[in-house]
């Protein structure tokens, strides 16, 4: 597993999941395949995404069909776009990083809070065995569901609901990835992580971090931390 520490300098800046589109020039859109293999190319094997696992799916999913149609000239850009609502698709750098950091195999089964677009779903999609994803905006849940099913990934299950409860049904999972910010660590989720299991997720409110931990038989070990900036994660941490 990478260093997050050694991404540092990279990624302090960044706003990760923010509600503005970011910079960068916009793309002419039409020939996707190629646009998404310089995606792959300079924005993440340049960088310091190593795995050939999360590269390849990376390349894989079409990204421009996660993005709505008015932003789909910017998809393979190196920023967030928005996705309405006042959520975001995050920028695929991200999205990677996150994924490459809880080293995502292909026995794993896997909660994703916060699915937004699906976008993210969709890669852990190439790589795991099973996906639970949760997202509490009701019409971002059922149109990712409908591009993800319209794409082929059976082992992708979408639920509208509140993320800080967690899939207790479904669990214990191998993974854990959150894709918005709690001001900290939800009891659910601790406890629907296997031992030994990996959870990313960012925390904080004004000043966010991302942490990388483990679950032992004693609790979390943080194993690294970034400062990002993600959006809030919404709903109630109890029912």
């Amino acid at each position: 597993m990478p260093s997050l520490a050694a991404a540092g300098v990279m990624l302090a800046i960044l706003i990760i999941a923010c509600g503005a589109s970011g910079g960068g020039a916009q793309r002419v859109a039409g020939d996707w395949d190629a646009q998404r293999a310089a995606m792959v190319d300079e924005q993440l094997g340049a960088r310091d995404i190593r795995l050939p696992r999360v590269l390849d799916a990376m390349r894989r999913v079409p990204r421009h069909l996660f993005v709505p149609e008015p932003q789909r000239g910017n998809a393979y850009g190196d920023h967030p776009l928005p996705i309405g609502h006042g959520q975001t698709i995050s920028q695929p750098y991200i999205v990677a990083f996150m994924t490459q950091a809880i080293d995502v195999r292909p026995t794993d089964r896997v909660l994703e809070i916060g699915t937004g677009s699906g976008y993210q779903a969709a890669i852990l999609g190439e790589l795991a065995k099973e996906i639970y994803t949760i997202e509490i905006v009701t019409p971002l849940a059922e149109r990712a569901r409908e591009t993800l099913a319209s794409l082929g990934y059976r082992n992708v299950h979408v639920r509208a609901g509140n993320g800080y409860l967690g899939w207790p049904e479904q669990a214990p999972f191998d993974r854990i990835i959150v894709t918005a910010a709690p001001d900290d660590v939800p009891p659910a989720l601790v406890e629907q992580l296997k031992a030994g299991g990996l959870m990313a997720i960012p925390v904080g409110d004004v000043s966010q971090e991302l942490r990388i931990l483990r679950k032992t038989a004693t609790g979390l070990e943080t194993l690294d931390t970034l400062p990002v900036r993600f959006v809030p994660m919404t709903g109630k941490p109890k029912k």
